[in-house]
């Protein structure tokens, strides 16, 4: 991939309950989120990958898309636990993090596998089904999923999807009754876990099959040889990994107007000027862990 990128010629704002914000400011204080995972992960010897839209700012600007509000990032599975002692050990004192496996009350349906987050940093998250039940914090997040082993028969990666979105509304019904259902959350991570190992030798990777995100048969699943190794490419002025082949997971995964250089050749912005806006964040506050107080 050739290190050339369209320049960003525009600021973009979120509108939150407390008023406009810029995004270039939530980028800022992302970044430095994001610079402490790359330290930690280098100290360690662990591998990351920028996925999704952050795998796709990678392509088009060389950092953030423009309007994009967050980060999301994978970790293989069998680094998962050794990724989970280095931040014990080594992540900031500006930072922590949540997950199932050091806080039973972190929800592993509609949330990733774990949020990173800063100190002194408030954010309310679009998300009309389940809360943050987490006590440590609601600070501004890099989001982090485990990236798994997937099965190549596609019926039987279905019906072990199945599994999950059938325990879902369950989770999701007891979690507002105000009820922990750590078994179901145990249940969802093992079968997970159990799922990517017994298909190890396969030939493709995704995000674990206990996040039911995407539609039927639309989920993202890529050839390993495309994920891996990872590679560093240009984020905002730093090096970051990310895919292998990028550039083609990125074309399968969004479609090949996504990009806007495609085999040499250049091409218009490819998301209408109407779907330019960010899509995570309700309300925010980059100075204090706490809500800002509006006037009713």
């Amino acid at each position: 991939m050739k290190e050339k990128y369209i320049k960003k010629d525009k600021e973009y704002f979120v509108e939150t309950k407390s008023g406009s914000i810029s995004v270039n400011d939530i980028h800022k204080e992302i970044l430095t989120i994001m610079d402490e995972i790359h330290r930690v992960c280098e100290k360690n010897d662990i591998k990351y990958c920028l996925i999704a839209g952050s795998a796709l700012g990678m392509c088009n600007y060389g950092g953030f898309i423009p309007w994009d509000d967050d980060i999301d990032m994978a970790i293989l599975r069998k680094d998962w636990l050794k990724f989970i002692e280095a931040l014990k050990k080594d992540l900031s004192d500006e930072f922590y993090f949540q997950c199932f496996e050091t806080d039973k009350k972190y929800n592993t349906i509609i949330n990733p596998s774990m949020k990173i987050r800063k100190k002194g940093t408030y954010i309310e998250e679009v998300n009309t089904l389940l809360k943050n039940r987490c006590k440590s914090g609601d600070g501004i997040f890099v989001d982090v999923v485990i990236y798994d082993n997937i099965c190549e028969n596609k019926v039987i990666d279905q019906l072990g999807r199945t599994v999950t979105r059938v325990i879902m509304p369950f989770i999701v019904l007891l979690d507002n009754l105000h009820l922990n259902p750590v078994l179901l959350k145990k249940f969802n991570v093992w079968h997970a876990n159990k799922y990517s190992r017994r298909y190890e030798n396969s030939k493709l990777m995704s995000q674990p099959i206990s996040v039911p995100w995407e539609k039927i048969g639309k989920e993202p699943i890529f050839l390993k040889e495309d994920i891996l190794p990872f590679k560093k490419y240009d984020f905002e002025g730093r090096k970051f990994y990310s895919y292998n082949n990028i550039e083609k997971v990125m074309h399968e995964w969004y479609g090949p107007n996504c990009l806007k250089r495609w085999n040499g050749k250049y091409f218009e912005e490819p998301l209408p000027v109407e779907k330019r806006k960010p899509k995570h964040i309700k309300d925010i506050n980059l100075h204090d862990d706490k809500p800002i107080k509006h006037n009713k």
